[in-house]
This record gives structure tokens, sequence and C-alpha cells, in this order.
């Protein structure tokens, strides 16, 4: 996503996000300006989710990565210069906010002349206290390293669309081979929106660094649930969510089979958040299960006893705001992160990895997360 602008149409700023289309209506009915980025999301989650992050973990993959990535940095300068689709008023960006996998944002601000901070929900910035989010390595010796292999990795395999799209585009020289510039963001200011409570501020981050906490945007407070779900809400015990939000699901019906059995083998009611993964499509189930599309999280998961997710940073953040003992289940990149940060300040069971999701790891989870002994750190 690239968000482009300063801090709001409240301060007088003229403000455009620019994101995947099918975020339009949603970004619109905020009041804020919308411009199309390139690349499919949907396509984009398949495959992360099939290489367990955004390193190509196959030759067949590269291709799709790199189509992907070289749509959205085609379609990065126009979000910054074009008139607005709808109206048709002018704009020309004097600040960018953007997050690093975006790629090309820097380039158009150096074309532009202009400032850029980055903004993101994982680490990208190196440090020895925790790996990268994508690199998944257990020694600590590799860590720092973790970040530099990750950029190198991916620069390498974008460096000919940059260098096209600077020279095309830009009118900007290309970078050379033997450049020390390998994509990294550590030269610019950055803020990480997660709260240093869960993950503090590594303390080799330097000052153009900081964890300025999670930003939520308080949905539920024009929530109207329909009459149907809150009658099923109120009949019976505070249920457990379960729901895997944009991820794709190789095999949602045996995903669904093992939800419904946990929930039954714990003696639980569920809600389950069908998503994009269609989690339980034309199948019945049993009156202590609920299936639901588009609620907001921030009301759904007051009503809650404990949620199961995969992870999202933003699904993470809504959770433990709610006071809700957490079990992700993660399918790539840094919900494995948000997954061991969990586990590790006791406000959930370990994670379990998607592909290995099963009824008895599932309602052992169920358990843990519902023993009272975990609810201390509510109070």
């Amino acid at each position: 996503m690239l968000v482009v602008g300063t801090r709001g149409d409240e301060f007088g700023h003229h403000v455009r996000l620019a994101t995947h289309a099918n975020f339009c209506s949603f970004v619109r009915s905020a009041g804020v300006e919308f411009y199309p980025l390139g690349g499919d999301p949907l396509e984009l989650a398949g495959y992360m989710a099939r290489n367990k992050g955004f390193i190509p973990s196959a030759p067949g993959e590269i291709s799709t990565q790199r189509k992907q990535l070289k749509a959205i940095i085609e379609s990065l300068l126009a979000a910054c210069t074009e008139p607005d689709m709808e109206t048709g008023v002018p704009f020309k960006a004097q600040a960018i906010i953007a997050n690093p996998p975006a790629y090309g944002h820097v380039h158009v601000a150096e074309a532009l002349g202009i400032p850029i901070h980055i903004f993101f929900t994982m680490p990208w910035t190196p440090t020895y206290e925790f790996p990268h989010p994508l690199a998944r390595v257990s020694q600590s010796a590799g860590y720092w390293l973790s970040y530099i292999v990750v950029d190198l990795l991916i620069w390498w395999g974008i460096r000919a669309y940059i260098n096209e799209f600077r020279k095309r585009k830009l009118k900007l020289p290309p970078i050379a081979y033997f450049s020390t510039y390998h994509g990294s963001i550590s030269h610019l200011p950055t803020g990480y929106m997660w709260s240093p409570h869960l993950v503090p501020k590594p303390i080799d981050w330097g000052p153009l660094v900081d964890v300025v906490g999670y930003c939520f945007l308080n949905l539920g407070s024009k929530y109207e649930p329909k009459e149907e779900f809150l009658q099923w809400i109120q009949k019976g015990t505070e249920p457990v969510y379960i729901g895997f939000g944009s991820m794709p699901l190789e095999d949602p019906k045996n995903t669904m089979g093992v939800i419904l059995e946990a929930l039954k083998v714990t003696g639980q009611r569920g809600i389950v958040d069908q998503g994009w993964g269609d989690l339980g499509n034309l199948m019945e189930v049993p009156d202590s299960v609920f299936l639901l599309k588009d609620c907001p999280h921030d009301w759904l998961f007051l009503q809650c006893a404990a949620v199961v997710h995969h992870g999202g940073a933003g699904t993470t953040a809504t959770g433990l705001r709610a006071g809700c003992p957490t079990t992700i289940v993660p399918f790539f990149g840094d919900q494995f992160f948000w997954g061991d940060r969990v586990h590790q300040k006791g406000l959930g069971p370990a994670p379990i990895p998607i592909a290995k999701l099963s009824v008895e790891k599932l309602s052992n989870a169920i358990r843990f997360m519902l023993e009272p002994e975990l609810w201390n750190w509510q109070s």
C-alpha cells in the first residue's frame, strides 16, 4: 500500500490513499481520496501462502512474484501525480507515506524531490534482537543478517524493473550494478505500528526509527448487527471466534471439518468468519456455530471468549485490544512472528501453522485459551 499525503484532511491536507482496486469502496467510505495501484491481492495472497513468504520457493513462482511487483511499481508515479479518476481534480504529492513492499516509493520520491516516510506493521529494519519475519531464522547470530539477505534477494529479483522504471518513467539514471543500494529502508524515517508492550523498540534502532503503537479505525462504533446474529450471541455462552481473513485455503471443506469437530470436542460455541477462503460455504452447521461475513472485528471480538485467526497484524492488534486470549494459525510471513510474540507474552498457546492444523491441536489450543489462569492478564 502506498499512502500519498501527510497527516490527514482534518489538518488541512489533501490526502490520497493508493492501494489495490478491491479496497476502493472501503477507502472512499472513510471520505479519503482513492487511487488504484497495480497487482492483484488475491494472486499475491495465494503466492505468499504457497511460498510461506515473499521469497519464491521454486523457479515457477519467480514469474508470479515479478509480475505482481512490476504491476505495483509501474502504477506508483501515477498515484502521486495524476488527477482524481472520479472528479478530475488535480493532484501532485508533496510527501509520501509508504510501506516497504511498494518498492518503487523511494524512487518516485527522488524523482519528485519530496520527502518520504515509511510506516509498516512488521519489522523491516535490521536488528540483532529478532530475525526478519520473512526469514524464519532460528539462530540469534543470524538475526541482523537476515534483513540484509531478504533485501538483497528481493532487490536482485526486481532490479531490472526498478531501473527500467527509473529510466523510462522517472527520467532518473539507473542504479549501478555495484551500487551499495540494495532496497533497504534503513536510511529512511520509519514508524512501526505495533504496541511496544508486545514488541519493544530494539536498542539498536536509532532515532530515525520508532514504534508508534497500533492504529485503529473503530469501525464497530457504527456497526449494527443483524437481529438474527444478535439473538444467537445472547442465547448462550461467549463463543470462540475462528477466521482466517483474506487467506486462501487449499481445502476449505477439510479445514471447516477440523473447526467444527474441535468446537464439538471442547463443547464451545463458535463464530466462523467465512473470509476469502469461503469457510463453511454450502455446508450445514450446527446451531452452536454461526457463519459470518463482513463484521468489524473491534465490535465482534468484544462478544467472544477467545479468538483463533491467521495472525495478520491488524487482527492480532484488535484481538489483544479486546482482551481476547489468542491462537494464531499462521500461513506465511509476519504471521509466524506475531504468533511467536503472542505466545511468548503468555497471551495464547504456541502458534499452529495452517499446514499442521488438526482437531487435536485446535482443541488443545481452545482449552488452553479458556483456562482461568490465562484471563489474569486482562485485569
